[in-house]
């Protein structure tokens, strides 16, 4: 008989360069036994060409530094892996200032970010650079893993030191304190990774693993109000049912059902439910996928829901709770986090994708500008343009009106992206409203 189903915990890992990311990551791949055979020969063979006595475990993922080096573009790299209890997806994503926009793609689904410090050197720039970045897009929770433990000789008062720095300013970016786990760890050699170490006896905490298989991953998605982007729409002609080979059916003639991903609450059979932005009330009358139907789906579940009335729906609309709907609006007052090598001016016309629906867009002010250059990151006087890792203040307007909610109530449908017309790259990701609030 087939085991249960694990649940899945999406994460990142954030660091600045040397801290140990690599060999973090390596470790956590190599002690869950999630690496192939050859994989570790190969690591194996390269570490004593390099002189090692012990496997350098960060040669199993440095491949995509090298790639980089060469030029190649390489955003984030998703590491997949398992235990008994649980399975993960791992966003591993690169350390350098300059691809602080790549910890955006990669925090952007993680229910969980893995923040490592250096022992030796305890909070830095990019330590706050990367907690901002995460506090913004409102990632819930939040290890930050104290590597190197070894090289301070298992210091108990070197953890405290920097527990106590990172807790200061993880407050004044408004995460709990219970949100905020404190692990100390060598990566080289295994210390409160995966098994616990005896040279921290004054530790008395969970390891880095333990952590990631225990915690909750029941995300705030779950208990917003429902909303589904509807991806297409189902409606068989009686032409389509003769091609199909199948026999002429009214029920399937008459079949209308809008298939999307649950975005976030919970939809069942019997909600009352309103499309917008055009408005229209309506109820569900079933949820169903490829294997039937469903007493109810919620947030991350692929469906398609069929409705009471005929209604013109398109891709691109959103169905949403009819109690708690989003605003509709076609100004938008949002924090931008500038992704491109091109600057942002005030006037670009761009394109704005939001769920299933693409329409253009004109920037109108730039705002306040997020800083780094003190212990505790601020919003500091607006630029003439946006730089690449710029995060900014600005407002929108946009072309058709949108149903949106703030982000930081609903991430799916209070996030954007801003493309470029003519290459069709994306320029920035957007956010709804301010999900920051920085306090000294």
């Amino acid at each position: 008989m087939a085991g249960a189903a694990k649940d899945l915990l999406r994460f990142a890992t954030a660091g600045s360069v040397d801290d140990g990311k690599s060999t973090l990551v390596g470790r956590l791949l190599y002690d869950t036994k999630s690496v192939l055979a050859d994989q570790i020969e190969a690591v194996q063979r390269a570490s004593v060409d390099k002189g090692l006595a012990t496997p350098d475990l960060s040669l199993l993922v440095d491949g995509l530094r090298a790639e980089r080096e060469q030029g190649i573009t390489i955003d984030v790299a998703y590491r997949y892996f398992g235990t008994p209890t649980r399975e993960f997806v791992l966003a591993d994503t690169p350390g350098h200032v300059q691809y602080t926009r790549n910890t955006v793609t990669g925090a952007s689904t993680a229910e969980l970010a893995v923040l490592l410090v250096d022992a030796r050197n305890g909070v830095v720039e990019q330590t706050r650079r990367h907690a901002a970045v995460l506090a913004l897009l409102r990632v819930p929770r939040l290890v930050l893993a104290i590597n190197k433990i070894d090289l301070v000789d298992y210091d108990e008062g070197v953890l405290n030191a920097i527990a106590k720095d990172f807790g200061g300013l993880a407050r004044s970016l408004g995460f709990a304190d219970d949100a905020v786990v404190t692990i100390p760890v060598s990566a080289l050699v295994g210390d409160n990774v995966v098994e616990r170490s005896t040279r921290t006896p004054w530790y008395d905490g969970p390891t880095l693993l333990g952590h990631l298989e225990s915690v909750p991953v029941v995300g705030p998605e779950i208990g917003a109000p429902f909303r589904m982007p509807v991806q297409y729409v189902i409606r068989p002609r009686s032409a389509d049912v003769r091609s199909a080979g199948a026999p002429r059916s009214d029920e399937l003639h008459d079949y209308r059902g809008y298939a999307g991903q649950v975005a976030a609450g919970t939809v069942a059979p019997g909600d009352e439910v309103v499309v917008l932005p055009g408005g229209a009330r309506t109820r569900v009358t079933a949820v169903e996928t490829a294997d039937g139907p469903l007493a109810s789906a919620t947030a991350g579940r692929s469906v398609t829901v069929r409705l009471d009335d005929d209604i013109d729906i398109s891709r691109g609309d959103v169905l949403a709770a009819a109690a708690a709907p989003p605003r509709v609006t076609d100004e938008l007052d949002t924090t931008l986090c500038w992704l491109a090598e091109k600057p942002l001016r005030p006037g670009a016309r761009l394109l704005l994708k939001h769920g299933t629906r693409t329409t253009q867009v004109i920037v109108g002010v730039v705002g306040e500008r997020l800083s780094f250059d003190s212990d505790v990151p601020a919003w500091a006087a607006a630029p003439e343009q946006l730089e690449i890792n710029d995060i900014a203040h600005a407002t929108l307007r946009t072309a058709d009106p949108l149903p949106v909610d703030d982000y930081a109530d609903i991430r799916a449908t209070g996030s954007f992206l801003l493309i470029d017309p003519p290459t069709g790259n994306t320029l920035a990701a957007g956010l709804v409203g301010t999900p920051i609030t920085v306090t000294p």
